[in-house]
């Protein structure tokens, strides 16, 4: 790619589908956007991990535990994937160390995905997540895979393989417990009452109040607007859930025979504020579990640098 010096050529060149590489030229607020996204990203993959921990213990068979562990593995490896993406855009005088990127979450100066700032308070939960968190995810990440920064875009082709795995083994979850007894049944149908809204939410503000997802269009990094991609989840997600024999929690909720699509409530948006403000359920037991592992765990850091030095040294 020859240096490009005016941004409308810059545009002009994503908008013909080319990538963009680490050492191509790129304007400023392009990387400033895209080490935003990618890092909230990365953010959400591994404070994501948290909800689910807390069932790894109480997991209903060693079958489901083993699924589980494997599920926080990968999300685990999403947020390394998604750090070091992030932190080949450490130049022009922006700053995307993984260090210093994950700071930045622990000090709530950058912010990662509302639904995680939500208790898992049964196993139907974490069905809840796999199928409705997992399923908005791959609804955004499908997109991302053609995205204009080529780091991002070959990172998701991973990401979107397993997290449709993840969306599977969540709607699998729920489908055993609406196969079982009336409690179990109530159970799931519990969980889907509290995580239908939340994951609504995961898609963004209306596009008239993001202007971030604008610029993310029109930089082609993301490819769909947030009202057009919740449009598209709920219309698949409500046939899954009449499958299971569940509600969705929407009084309003009706299919419309003349656009083809589901009409549904307007979104509790008071509340998705307050999540991101830092005032959620669980907003401060998330910080402070990942704060307190940077601390009790430093010295496996500290560690693994000195024998990466003593090793450099010796070669």
């Amino acid at each position: 790619m020859k240096i490009i010096d005016k941004n409308t050529e810059f545009e002009a060149y994503v908008a013909q589908e080319n990538k963009i590489e680490p050492k191509d030229w790129m304007p400023e607020d392009y990387r400033k956007l895209l080490i935003r996204q990618i890092s909230q990203h990365a953010h959400s993959e591994v404070v994501g991990m948290l909800p689910e921990a807390n069932w790894i213990s109480r997991a209903p068979s060693l079958r489901r535990k083993m699924a589980l562990l494997a599920k926080i593995q990968d999300e685990a490896g999403h947020g390394l994937y998604l750090y070091g993406a992030c932190e080949t855009l450490g130049q022009e005088g922006f700053t995307a160390h993984r260090d210093y990127t994950y700071e930045q979450m622990l000090q709530g100066k950058a912010k990662y995905s509302s639904i995680f700032n939500y208790p898992t308070l049964s196993w139907a939960d974490i069905g809840a997540i796999g199928w409705l968190v997992d399923g908005a995810a791959i609804m955004n990440q499908v997109m991302l895979m053609g995205n204009s920064y080529g780091p991002y875009a070959r990172a998701m082709v991973r990401i979107c393989k397993e997290e449709s795995f993840h969306q599977r083994q969540g709607y699998e979850i729920l489908m055993t417990l609406c196969r079982g007894t009336q409690e179990q049944k109530e159970m799931a149908q519990r969980a889907l009452d509290r995580f239908w809204w939340p994951a609504l939410m995961m898609f963004g503000p209306n596009d008239d109040a993001s202007p971030n997802s604008q610029k993310s269009m029109k930089y082609r990094v993301k490819r769909e607007s947030n009202d057009s991609l919740r449009q598209r989840f709920v219309d698949v997600t409500v046939p899954q859930a009449q499958y299971l024999g569940l509600s969705i929690p929407d009084p309003n909720l009706h299919f419309n025979e003349t656009t083809g699509h589901y009409e549904f409530s307007e979104l509790p948006w008071d509340e998705f504020h307050e999540v991101l403000a830092g005032n959620g359920p669980a907003n401060k037991k998330r910080l402070d579990t990942k704060i307190n592992a940077q601390k009790e765990n430093r010295w496996v850091k500290e560690a693994a640098l000195a024998f990466a030095a003593k090793e450099e040294k010796t070669t």
